[in-house]
């Protein structure tokens, strides 16, 4: 018996997945505790449905990311920070003032663990730096670390 699973269950499938159950199964277990619906023609056209709503969701947050990679792309964020004469800075500028400081200068919401910094930025100068905004849009953005 076909039958679309509403749940995942390990061992069987993941949730929205059809799939072919023995009969027994599926009229003594999956049907009766709500895991699963019989696949006939109303309930294929409903999973088809769902599915196309979210690529369609899923289109429009990438197009909304291309645009924020877009924005990215075309800022010089101003980092001031305090350093001592040699051009060596106290402490380093972190992911998590990057983000503060795009959301405090240019309005735009980032999650600091998307930022692509391997460590704290410790020297003067302009760098370049990514930001995974989805899958497959990355955006690129310039840091001018200053002094005070």
């Amino acid at each position: 018996m076909k039958v679309i699973l509403k749940a995942d269950i390990k061992g069987v499938g993941k949730k929205d997945e059809i799939i072919n159950a023995s009969d027994g199964y599926a009229r003594n277990f999956l049907l009766p505790k709500n895991l699963a619906v019989e696949a006939n023609a109303e309930n294929l056209a409903k999973l088809k449905a769902k599915n196309d709503s979210k690529a369609y969701q899923k289109e429009q947050e990438k197009e909304a990311a291309k645009k924020v990679a877009d924005k990215l792309s075309k800022i010089l964020l101003k980092m001031p920070v305090k350093s001592g004469e040699n051009g060596k800075i106290f402490g380093g500028v972190s992911a998590k003032e990057i983000a503060e400081s795009l959301e405090k200068q240019y309005g735009i919401s980032v999650d600091k663990k998307k930022i692509g910094l391997d460590e704290t930025i410790k020297t003067l100068g302009v760098r370049t730096v990514e930001i995974k905004l989805f899958e497959g849009v990355i955006g690129k953005v310039k840091i001018d670390v200053i002094s005070e």
